[in-house]
């Protein structure tokens, strides 16, 4: 289930700075019986919802016509020491959330050429080093091992809940003698 899935896809990470979260993706109402197995799985949560962590999505900006960073300005300004988390679609948005003042930068959908230059250019800047970076979609146990080494330190994985496989479990019920 959840716990083993998060487990195998954590031992995929192993000797690595990178940790398994899971996402927002769960399953209507079992959502905290999912993220605790997240954690008995030894993975970490990403986010109980909206009230512990500020997220900026591509939808957001579309909607809001905002550009990233000046999104970023407005919650910085709202809630000066939100944990903010930013998602970017390209290593130029990433490098302007970094500038902007994100916690996080969610290398959405990034190619491992394109992590491998976002991190380089997190590296590149002494006032970026505060920044994590996170890697999201497409992620699976056949491939999270290359993007665990490429110096991000986390990797959100939304199929440890939302596909994990169930256990196949059956009683047989014998009639006493």
């Amino acid at each position: 289930g959840v716990a083993t899935l998060t487990a195998r896809m954590g031992a995929a990470c192993e000797g690595t700075r990178a940790m398994v979260l899971d996402t927002r993706k769960t399953t209507p109402g079992l959502r905290a019986f999912e993220k605790y197995a997240v954690t008995c799985g030894g993975g970490v949560n990403h986010r109980m919802g909206l009230y512990d962590e500020a997220m900026i999505k591509e939808n957001h900006l579309y909607l809001s016509g905002l550009a990233l960073g000046e999104a970023i300005a407005r919650i910085r300004k709202a809630k000066p020491t939100a944990f903010l988390t930013a998602e970017s679609e390209s290593v130029e948005q990433a490098k302007l959330a970094m500038e902007a003042g994100a916690n996080v930068v969610l290398l959405d959908d990034f190619t491992l050429d394109e992590i491998a230059q976002a991190v380089e250019l997190r590296s590149s800047r002494t006032e970026f080093a505060r920044v994590q970076l996170e890697i999201s979609g497409g992620v699976n146990l056949s491939n999270i091992e290359a993007y665990a080494k490429t110096g991000v330190e986390r990797i959100s994985i939304g199929s440890i809940t939302h596909s994990a496989p169930a256990l196949d479990i059956s009683m047989k019920v014998e009639r006493a003698t």
